[in-house]
């Protein structure tokens, strides 16, 4: 059953991260360079403090461009604070839930309150498929 499926099970471990005081253009190359669409962002501590997305690189580049600033700043500065988030031992069906109702493309994966990898739609329809190989 598809419930006994986990977000551990499917979630990458090995994430790109950032810091706050990552520099906005190494964190864009970054993204380009993994051909990702957005990665998380940890604390000194190890805790998860935001998510940038390509979206909100667009919109440091065009509030620069906008005020006629020099180009740069800081993921700190542009990154996402407010983040969802699915526990380790969520069910698949959870996942695909919190994905549909608060339109995600990926969301961190916590235990005991760090992160420790990230799941996307695309790991739960690769978990789904390999259910439905194996049943």
């Amino acid at each position: 059953m598809l419930r006994s499926v986990k977000a551990s099970d499917y979630m990458a471990e090995k994430l790109i991260t950032f810091t706050p005081e990552t520099d906005l253009f190494e964190a864009i190359n970054l993204l380009l360079k993994y051909r990702i669409t957005g990665a998380p962002v940890i604390g000194k501590q190890g805790e998860l403090v935001g998510l940038l997305s390509e979206a909100d690189c667009l919109k440091a580049i065009l509030t620069l461009t906008y005020h006629e600033e020099e180009m740069g700043g800081k993921v700190g500065d542009y990154m996402s604070p407010e983040v969802y988030t699915i526990s380790h031992d969520a069910d698949i069906i959870s996942v695909a839930e919190e994905f549909i109702i608060n339109k995600r493309r990926r969301l961190p994966v916590i235990k005991n309150g760090k992160l420790i990898g990230q799941i996307s739609r695309r790991d739960v329809l690769r978990a789904v498929e390999q259910f439905a190989q194996d049943g």
